[in-house]
């Protein structure tokens, strides 16, 4: 099993994309725990490519993207960027990542030059120290016995080795059957220093972002999740907006909620406030979440 400094390493490398023509990349993938491309490393490199075609002095402000088909991990992913339009302060960029010769994402983002104006928040809610809280390897293996693939835990520890994500509460496999509040909190941050590159935090939150936003749309019944086996779904669409700079290296919690499900679709939303309490990103995100049908 690799450490959490070479799995970051590997993370950093998967966000490098290789530029093969003026506003045309290509990226790879990790492996995955299911056999697809996960969604928060697709968005994240394709919010890579947007903004390497924006002025440096340019910071991104808001996406919103939708998942089209599912991804190939065995395949490279061009990502074709559109230049929508360069203003005095705004810069919106349009991606499309093509794999097998078909979009599986689409991608418009926001970019804006720094300027003061008027200010508020929500007010960050309680949240337990995250120095308190047990590590994805301390807590995974109280849950083994939930998983019919006794290979998940050690799949799951290897996959979010380069973030180190601390559930303030019970993940959803880790109260299956006991229907709670549609809410949940995490805490994250990288296994690792990042260089000072307000991108390449952008991006890294982007990609933690897709992990847990939908557990709560599971917690309000009682359902583990798909490494459990009593649903199935994906991701079908997600926006953010980021409001406050920060480091993704540094403690972000992650309070997330889901107000509706229904028509075979979840809701979650969420806000990302800094450990001194500043709102810094606000996500949405839709999912399908279907429960299997037995026999």
């Amino acid at each position: 099993m690799s450490t959490a400094h070479d799995s970051l390493l590997d993370l950093l490398q998967l966000l490098d994309l290789e530029q093969i023509e003026r506003d045309i990349f290509r990226g790879t993938s990790r492996s995955a725990l299911v056999p697809r491309v996960f969604g928060g490393q697709v968005a994240a490199q394709a919010l890579v490519a947007a903004g390497r075609t924006v002025p440096a002095d340019r910071t991104a402000h808001s996406l919103h993207s939708y998942f089209l088909r599912a991804g190939d991990p065995g395949a490279p992913i061009v990502y074709s960027v559109d230049r929508i339009r360069d203003g005095r302060s705004f810069t919106t960029r349009r991606v499309v990542a093509v794999q097998h010769g078909q979009p599986i994402f689409h991608l418009s983002a926001s970019f804006q030059t720094y300027e003061e104006g008027l200010e508020h928040q929500a007010d960050m809610p309680a949240a337990p120290d995250p120095e308190t809280l047990p590590t994805a390897a301390e807590m995974l293996p109280r849950y083994a016995d939930r998983f019919s693939d006794p290979g998940v835990v050690d799949r799951l520890i290897e996959a979010r080795a380069a973030v180190d994500l601390r559930y303030v509460d019970a993940p959803p496999f880790g109260t299956v059957g006991e229907p709670r509040e549609p809410r949940s909190q995490v805490w994250f941050r990288t296994n690792g220093k990042l260089a000072d590159d307000p991108l390449l935090h952008v991006c890294m939150a982007t990609y933690v972002s897709d992990m847990t936003l939908l557990d709560s749309v599971l917690l309000a019944h009682g359902r583990g999740g798909w490494a459990v086996g009593d649903v199935v779904g994906a991701s079908l669409d997600h926006a953010m907006w980021f409001h406050r700079p920060f480091r993704a290296d540094e403690w972000l919690l992650y309070d997330q909620e889901s107000p509706s499900a229904s028509g075979g679709r979840g809701l979650g939303q969420a806000r990302i406030y800094t450990q001194d309490g500043r709102l810094a990103i606000t996500v949405i995100q839709e999912g399908v979440i279907r429960v299997p049908r037995k026999g």
